[in-house]
């Protein structure tokens, strides 16, 4: 089994990497998709984001309201430290348990978003980049997530910088280009993560 780890600044397409990435055969293990459901209604996740930050961060349904815990933590490194202590444990576990699970020639690619800031590059045997200019990362957001450049600006700034992420990669797809030029790169990339599966 090859453990990858998938990074990439807000807006610089680690989604379609990762959805390309599928295609071609990997296992995913997505952190995100993860963080959510160790929070949903009824988890013990979600009684202690709730003990943590007030019943305010609930929606009326009982579901978490996360633009309100958004608007709290992206403003504020020590509240977003409180949440990352309670959600990324519960995170781990759960990865743990999906990459027990797959195949021993797997290429399981973890999609971890925060992986520069939390240090965990040493976790995986293989740490993939996707790669952007702030430009393009700032053009994304506004023009196809639909957010204010001053958000936008806001969650880039408080992601790892760009260098921070370089410095960790063994691979970096620079995703300045074209999606058929995005799909040719991950093809490349892909060959060279099932070779060192093979081999590993």
């Amino acid at each position: 089994m090859l453990k990858v780890g998938l990074t990439g600044g807000i807006g610089a397409g680690k989604s379609e990497v990762s959805r390309l990435l599928v295609e071609h055969g990997a296992v995913l293990i997505d952190a995100d998709r993860i963080a959510r459901e160790v929070v949903e209604p009824g988890t013990p996740g979600l009684a202690a984001v709730v003990e943590a930050f007030g019943s305010e961060v609930l929606a009326p349904d009982g579901s978490l309201d996360r633009p309100a815990l958004g608007a709290i933590v992206f403003a504020d490194a020590d509240r977003l430290a409180v949440l990352n202590s309670i959600v990324h444990p519960l995170v781990g576990a759960r990865s743990a348990e999906l990459e027990a699970a797959a195949t021993g020639d797997s290429v399981v690619v973890h999609d971890v978003p925060l992986l520069a800031e939390n240090g965990l590059a040493p976790l995986y045997d293989v740490v993939v980049v996707v790669d952007a200019s702030p430009e393009t990362q700032l053009d994304r957001l506004v023009r196809l997530r639909r957010m204010s450049e001053e958000d936008a600006r806001a969650r880039m700034a408080a992601q790892a910088t760009r260098d921070k992420r370089l410095e960790i990669a063994d691979i970096v797809i620079d995703n300045d280009v074209p999606l058929d030029e995005l799909h040719r790169r991950v093809g490349a990339v892909w060959a060279d993560l099932a070779q060192r599966a093979a081999a590993a």
